[in-house]
């Protein structure tokens, strides 16, 4: 079987590269070259940016394919461009879409493929729900072989996934736990939240890869692990071996006091209580099951980002921006009492 992914080296993909190259794949990855370093040996590179649609269209013109993975298409246009290059060229285009596109504000925290997509916050969601309707009315007008995957909140170990956290990643979070500095933490940290590993999530993709009974379907993949913010929060500290100062913070008052669009990311995703359920994904892909426990896998992440200095980006940006919030709850509070 062979492949070809468009990107192929981010977070949810550098999984499934591996994971396909030890199920004998034939693998193409499509990009610019970044991360090339950690590939596993047997994958092959194409070259090119694929908004360079000239570009891609001759490199690939003597090639066709099983399967056609779409990991950086996150605009209309992007598809569109898409379904010109691999129409009559693959027997299925998988698109990565996202989980956020799922109603906000939520009407039942239960999450099936079927619930409505709606998201009135964050324009990325409402932009993947626009690049979903046009693949599957290409589907059904044109027979276009499309199957929609919506991940929710999946990390690996290069990135310690939060709530809030600034433009550097989530480092400078972990660098305030080790200080014995408060951490903002959204809400008051009992909604409701799923973390998914990507050594799962490619289990599931994986599955869905040249199984028929996926075309023209959407699927979630995500763990049934079910979380809190305060659990999520303090298995973190408990890994780096500090004690937890949480503060607390409304997440419609973080939204207008940042600039890091936090209307999107909370407002319109990780402030809502979701809970997903997998079973149609597990209908047909019975392999399918997440095995790794957020404080396995949080634990794997946090020791490998304390062992590799190059991930350990400090961001006084946004430590400064938590003190002056912090700072200034407190002197509200002071002149209340």
């Amino acid at each position: 079987m062979r492949a070809l992914l468009i990107g192929g080296t981010g977070t949810i993909s550098m999984a499934i590269t591996k994971l396909l190259v030890e199920k004998k794949w034939d693998i193409y990855l499509l990009n610019r070259g970044s991360r090339s370093s950690e590939l596993p040996n047997g994958v092959k590179l194409i070259s090119a940016d694929i908004n360079d649609e000239e570009d891609v269209k001759a490199k690939i013109a003597d090639m066709t394919f099983d399967v056609v993975g779409e990991f950086i298409g996150f605009v209309p246009s992007q598809i569109e461009r898409d379904i010109r290059l691999f129409k009559g060229k693959t027997r299925q285009y998988i698109y990565i879409s996202s989980a956020s596109a799922y109603n906000k504000p939520v009407r039942d925290y239960r999450i099936t493929e079927g619930t409505t997509m709606a998201n009135p916050y964050w324009q990325y969601s409402r932009d993947k729900i626009a690049c979903e309707n046009l693949l599957l009315n290409e589907y059904r007008d044109n027979g276009f072989p499309v199957t929609i995957v919506r991940p929710s909140h999946t990390y690996d170990n290069r990135s310690v996934p939060l709530g809030v956290h600034g433009k550097n990643g989530s480092f400078q979070v972990l660098k305030r736990m080790m200080e014995g500095k408060p951490v903002i933490i959204h809400g008051d940290g009992t909604s409701l939240w799923t973390m998914t590993h990507n050594s799962d999530f490619a289990i599931g993709y994986v599955g869905l890869m040249g199984n028929p009974h996926a075309i023209g379907e959407v699927f979630h993949i995500t763990n049934d692990e079910t979380l809190t913010w305060n659990q999520i929060y303090q298995a973190i500290a408990d890994v780096l071996g500090v004690e937890l100062k949480p503060y607390y913070v409304a997440s419609r008052f973080l939204a207008d006091c940042s600039d890091m669009d936090l209307e999107g990311s909370l407002i319109g995703d990780k402030a809502n209580s979701v809970v997903f359920d997998n079973s149609k994904l597990k209908k047909i892909v019975p392999e399918f099951t997440a095995t790794k426990h957020f404080e396995q896998g949080i634990r794997e992440t946090i020791e490998h980002i304390m062992a590799t200095p190059e991930l350990q980006r400090e961001d006084p940006e946004f430590d400064m921006w938590c003190d002056k919030v912090i700072a200034a709850l407190e002197k509200a509070k002071e002149a209340l009492k």
